[in-house]
């Protein structure tokens, strides 16, 4: 996919600070236009319905506006009893607003949601029922769509939506800055130790470049401590969500290992209480060798952002202790469907998303059109589909790569299994950001102590919202 999910340029599934919602229909109006039939198959009866939708991408963003509205067009002549009101906005989605929009109860028909969103949703008793709509026949992918993917819009047996993007994360290297430090781009690490190792010799470059960066702000250092637990075989909370686990040998390990790489080889920057934004940043200018990201880091912000040369950049897996991480948090968006929609309503904005976002060749997923278009193509994101839809979806992609997948190799390679997001998680991750921050700001910091405190501050939200 290129660098044109329907998600924010950052941390996926949580509120992002920074970055350009950038959405892409890819499809081509010549010959791809007429293989979208199969996706885009005329409404059947029940006389003309109209759906509003969000995210759809702004003027301020002309290729991707264009080619939503391209989109909505071929749809729209393929269903000519369905309109698409198309709700424009960057970002999708503001804490605030989003907020209103519930408490209001004024939400468009088929409306953007991240994964860590559903209970908020939910409590405000604004998402539809939508169970009885959502079967192989009305979503022919329907079986191929990652499990996780499809829990983070499902409460108990009650599905609420569907899911557009799933992400989890890796190791974002510098192949320019490995090269240089004589490492090999085409090997990146797998375990802390040749992490440290790796990020002393790309710091003993000098001028201002560092091995290795991290978060400790924003939520984001919460964040970032969830997938890396959850790489070595750790947990942030217990299965019943209703306890907090990271105070184990595996958040020592983690914690142990960035503290060593601060204060021990000083291959990380003294300036620290970073949030997201900076890393990225580094990254475009060859000052950082390694952080821990999704792929859309690298084609939704590093290069078209921040300047970046794609030929620069690659990934391997998360880091662990064991070189084979365990699993990945994972994360990303969906759409969930409004209280007051009718049946009709529902059934069209189903139909429109399998159009736009669950049908690999059409909508987001038509690779010829991203190429033609000058989009990257080949990143190995966003993984939403197992089965014979994902071999579908990396043949159409494969045929249209504009990158070397093989720079991404060792991450596809690793398989990682996508572990969601804990309970509470914008809660969980802003407890965790002080001790993130104490880790990489003191020489001296008891990581047990820290770990304690931080787990008796997360047992108590978990108590407090009935988890």
């Amino acid at each position: 996919m290129s660098g044109t999910l329907h998600r924010p340029a950052g941390p996926a599934g949580r509120r992002r600070t920074a970055g350009i919602t950038v959405v892409v229909a890819a499809l081509g109006l010549g010959a791809a236009a007429c293989s979208s039939s199969s996706a885009a198959t005329s409404s059947s009866g029940g006389g003309h319905v109209t759906i509003s939708v969000d995210c759809a991408p702004p003027a301020s963003a002309p290729a991707q506006h264009k080619e939503w509205n391209e989109d909505v067009a071929i749809f729209e002549k393929a269903n000519p009893d369905i309109t698409i009101n198309s709700i424009y906005e960057n970002p999708c989605e503001v804490p605030a607003s989003f907020t209103a929009m519930l408490d209001a109860g004024t939400e468009p028909n088929v409306f953007y949601t991240y994964f860590t969103d559903r209970n908020q949703v939910l409590d405000a008793g604004q998402a539809a029922d939508i169970t009885s709509y959502v079967n192989p026949t009305t979503v022919p992918n329907l079986n191929d769509i990652v499990p996780s993917a499809m829990a983070a819009v499902t409460a108990g047996k009650t599905l609420y939506g569907l899911p557009t993007v799933n992400y989890t994360q890796g190791l974002v290297i510098n192949r320019t800055l490995f090269s240089e430090a004589g490492l090999n781009p085409n090997d990146p690490p797998t375990t802390w130790a040749q992490v440290e190792q790796d990020a002393k010799a790309i710091t003993k470059l000098g001028h201002g470049i560092y091995g290795y960066g991290d978060y400790s702000a924003s939520n984001n250092g919460g964040w970032h401590f969830s997938s890396e637990i959850d790489a070595e075989g750790g947990h942030m909370i217990d299965q019943a969500g209703s306890a907090a686990t990271f105070d184990s040998a595996q958040g020592q390990a983690v914690l142990q290992a960035l503290h060593t790489m601060r204060f021990v080889d000083h291959s990380m920057s003294p300036t620290q209480q970073l949030a997201w934004g900076t890393l990225q940043k580094q990254m475009a200018a060859n000052k950082l060798g390694m952080y821990i990201a999704a792929p859309d880091d690298v084609y939704n912000v590093i290069v078209p952002q921040d300047g970046g040369n794609i030929n620069d950049f690659g990934m391997g897996p998360l880091p662990s202790t064991t070189g084979t991480p365990a699993g990945s948090l994972s994360g990303g968006n969906d759409y969930m469907f409004a209280k007051h929609d009718t049946p009709a309503q529902i059934q069209a904005g189903i139909k429109w998303l399998v159009f736009e976002d669950l049908t690999p060749g059409v909508g987001q997923f038509n690779f010829v059109r991203q190429k033609a278009d000058g989009f990257p193509v080949g990143f190995p994101e966003p993984q939403l589909f197992g089965g014979a839809t994902a071999a579908q979806f990396q043949k159409l992609q494969d045929a249209s790569a504009t990158i070397n997948p093989s720079y991404y190799s060792t991450f596809t390679d690793a398989h990682e299994l996508p572990m969601g997001e804990p309970v509470d998680a914008q809660a969980v991750y802003k407890t965790l950001d002080p001790v993130m921050l104490a880790v990489l700001t003191n020489p001296t910091a008891n990581i047990t102590q820290l770990l304690a405190t931080a787990t008796s501050q997360v047992n108590q939200i978990l108590a407090n919202s009935g988890g």
